[in-house]
């Protein structure tokens, strides 16, 4: 990066610091801290939630996918889609809670502090791992633009260990300042910096690919360029080889994250609860996500035009994370990768500021003030919340540097919500859900998706050699006979050039290197049909064309490394019910089971000796393993079908338990008070108003019985809260869900462009 870019990420950042400052001077009370004021409009709400939706790895993980997928890598960002039009219901709810958290809400619907208090410490949890996932993408963006190592103090260390600390201070700095409404703010910012990234680098990506004589050489359009140098299943939008997300697996997120969504703790802000109005809150968080489902198909175009650009980088087939940061540093110019990288920080510091806020108000409001200091004054619980805002920035950054695998850290919040999602939306629906069903639920979903997979096999450790859960797939290796396409002839070279550089450098100077040197992969003509490279005892060089010569492709690739470092021999191999399945004695290596010749396709199967006594390794997979007696074949399935079936328990389980215990608990008279629960769900039905003071009168004019609800319910005489629909709320769903077709019709479009 050169000076020009510095420059522009330091004014960034001074706008960021006098943002906060200036909007410091608006925080009188927690209201105002917490809620900025709850005076917010449409465009502030949809520029808040479309912030702190989208963050840093958004389009790195949609860039990467794509890169090494093609377009079935936008269900990486994309799962969402489908959840949007629930968000037209959702937004209300938030608003007419009147809530400053949703711990307060779990007190009120369940009259319980202690309830109210765990969820407090399952939100900061929850913000710490979701936001670890922003700072590595930052640091995976920033590494081809900066470098992966930087001097400090003489010594060099590796960019994240310096980077991420470095933006979570600046995120506390204007955080801590300026509250809720600086990060609203920033969002507004981020907003319109995302979106400029997001088209950013589109048009510079087809001129790259328009005037490229090598990629280019008949003069044809950019997206006839990318299919006739991709393979055709980066156009598939729903498969392709190795595609990660199946639609069973797309399915099982939706529905995940569905329920899961609801009470991620920040939708109390900015999925409403800090809007003007209901109208505010609904049409911000519709408008907000669908910005960001665009978006998403801009960040894949892009990726596509990387996979065509720079398919024979070594650096990208090793990490495709870099796709998007190396894209940037190469077709940007001085000043716009400073740009960039600002926007990028610009998409962390809105989500990361927006959690720690709103888990601050968790602490001071659920935990602090009920269990520590009742009598807390305002200004107390206004600093308590700035000092609890630092834990869980620094909390992020332990995750982020702890685990540094977005993809990993991305899963963890698949079902992380789902501990606390039945007994709210049980609790939102129906009159008979109790305190003590809540509590019942919490603890099963905590057993089983944590404590029992990670504790059981320490207890009981004959799970570890059970046979019934020591299956894997089989050990393969795969080699190949194929003629060279030019999507494969790049790639190959790439791989050539990464191992010749690797062997030119551990040689010494002298005549073997100077001659080793004449023998470096390379292309030969100008339409990248042929290319150079060593022929096998490395004494010569061949030459390779497009159509006519064939190479060896092996699965596994070269680069592919096992647990422990060494080279990776075989594919599959891995465990169905835990992390990884292994000898129990160490040194019994896996051997040549049987060697199938088809054709071109040589196909090697490893396996241990007969009789050799296994383990599993790590956590078990409990959730997997509900189908064993059902008799369902899980080795059979894709690993996209596995990860699938496995978060179908996590779904349903938590809401069978939660309606079976409110039946018993209320059962033996352990229900809710009738007159708390009147109030909570009089308070649901009866509209907001902008004016807080007339707001107030209103509602108690409604508990007092003298005025009637706005909403009546669907199914009067019953104990379901459903409410009557409205005909905004009907139009606004179905315009959501023709929104959603919109857009995957979009994708299909952008699909076909430049096919034959």
């Amino acid at each position: 990066m050169s000076s020009a870019d510095y420059i522009v990420l330091g004014i960034y950042f001074l706008v960021l610091v006098a943002i906060g400052l200036y909007c410091a001077r608006l925080n009188k009370k927690q209201e105002d801290y917490f809620m900025g004021g709850r005076g917010f409009g449409k465009l502030m709400q949809t520029f808040a939630a479309f912030g702190a939706g989208t963050g840093p790895q958004d389009p790195i993980i949609t860039g990467s996918g794509t890169f090494t997928k093609g377009m079935n890598g936008m269900w990486g960002v994309m799962y969402w889609l489908f959840v949007t039009p629930f968000y037209w219901i959702t937004g209300v709810w938030y608003r007419r809670m009147r809530h400053l958290t949703l711990g307060d809400w779990y007190v009120e619907r369940y009259e319980s502090k202690k309830l109210g208090g765990a969820y407090a410490i399952f939100g900061v949890i929850f913000f710490m791992i979701y936001g670890s996932m922003f700072f590595s993408a930052i640091a995976k963006t920033a590494a081809p633009m900066i470098g992966d190592h930087v001097s400090l103090f003489g010594s060099e260390i590796e960019l994240q260990y310096v980077l991420v600390p470095a933006v979570g201070i600046i995120v506390l700095l204007y955080g801590m300042i300026g509250g809720l409404t600086a990060a609203y703010f920033t969002d507004l910012i981020q907003g319109l910096c995302v979106i400029a990234l997001s088209c950013m680098l589109i048009p510079l990506g087809l001129n790259a690919l328009n005037g490229d004589t090598e990629l280019n050489a008949d003069g044809e359009g950019s997206f006839s360029v990318m299919h006739e140098n991709l393979p055709e299943s980066f156009f598939d939008l729903m498969g392709g080889v190795g595609a990660d997300f199946s639609l069973a697996y797309l399915i099982a997120i939706v529905f995940s994250n569905l329920f899961g969504i609801v009470v991620q703790p920040h939708f109390i802000a900015t999925g409403g609860g800090s809007a003007k109005t209901e109208n505010d809150a609904r049409t911000g968080l519709v408008v907000g996500n669908f910005l960001k489902r665009f978006c998403t198909l801009g960040w894949v175009l892009t990726g596509l035009i990387a996979a065509t650009l720079y398919a024979e980088v070594p650096e990208l087939i090793k990490d495709p994370d870099q796709a998007w940061g190396y894209a940037s540093m190469q077709l940007l110019g001085p000043g716009l990768r400073g740009l960039m990288l600002a926007c990028l920080l610009a998409a962390l510091m809105s989500s990361v500021d927006a959690y720690m806020i709103v888990g601050s108000g968790l602490v001071v409001r659920n935990l602090y003030v009920p269990f520590i200091n009742p009598e807390a004054s305002e200004k107390k619980c206004l600093a308590m919340g700035k000092i609890t805002g630092t834990v869980i920035v620094c909390g992020s950054i332990m995750f982020s540097l702890l685990i540094f695998d977005m993809i990993q850290q991305l899963t963890i919040t698949f079902w992380f919500t789902l501990v606390f999602a039945a007994p709210f939306w049980v609790g939102m629906y129906w009159r008979k859900a109790t305190t003590k069903a809540a509590w019942i639920t919490v603890a099963y979903c905590l057993l089983f998706f944590t404590m029992i997979p990670f504790f059981g096999p320490k207890l009981a450790p004959s799970w570890r050699t059970n046979e019934s859960y020591l299956q894997t797939d089989a050990m393969k290796h795969t080699l190949k006979k194929e003629v060279l396409t030019k999507p494969t002839i790049r790639k190959h070279l790439g791989l050539q050039l990464d191992a010749w550089n690797k062997d030119h450098a551990a040689m010494a100077e002298g005549p073997a290197k100077t001659a080793h040197a004449e023998l470096r992969p390379q292309f030969v003509n100008s339409d990248r049909t042929i290319i150079q490279v060593p022929n096998e005892d490395s004494t010569g060089v061949i030459q390779l064309e497009v159509g006519k010569s064939t190479i060896d492709v092996t699965s596994p690739r070269s680069f592919e490394k096992n647990k422990d470092g060494s080279q990776k021999m075989w594919s599959g191999g891995q465990a169905l019910f835990w992390d990884r399945v292994v000898p129990v004695d160490a040194t019994i290596k896996p051997e040549i089971v049987e060697v199938i010749a088809d054709g071109d396709t040589t196909t090697t199967i490893y396996g241990y000796p007969e009789g050799t006594p296994m383990k599993g390794e790590g956590n078990f997979k409990l959730n997997l393993a509900f189908f064993l007696p059902l008799g369902v074949d899980i080795a059979g399935q894709s690993k996209a079908n596995r990860n699938a079936l496995e978060l179908v328990p996590k779904i349903i389980m938590p809401f069978l338990v939660m309606i079976l215990a409110s039946f018993i608990t209320s059962a033996i008279g352990a229900g809710n008070s009738q007159e708390a629960l009147d109030r909570y769900y009089a308070k649901m039905k009866t509209r907001v108003i902008a004016d807080p003071a007339a707001d107030k009168a209103k509602l108690e004019a409604v508990y007092a019985g003298e005025q009637p609800a706005d909403r009546v319910k669907l199914f009067p005489n019953s104990q379901l809260e459903f409410q009557k629909p409205t005909r905004a709320d009907i139009v606004g769903f179905v315009v959501s869900v023709l929104a959603c077709f919109a857009i995957i019709g979009l994708a299909f479009v952008i699909a076909g462009l430049g096919g034959g």
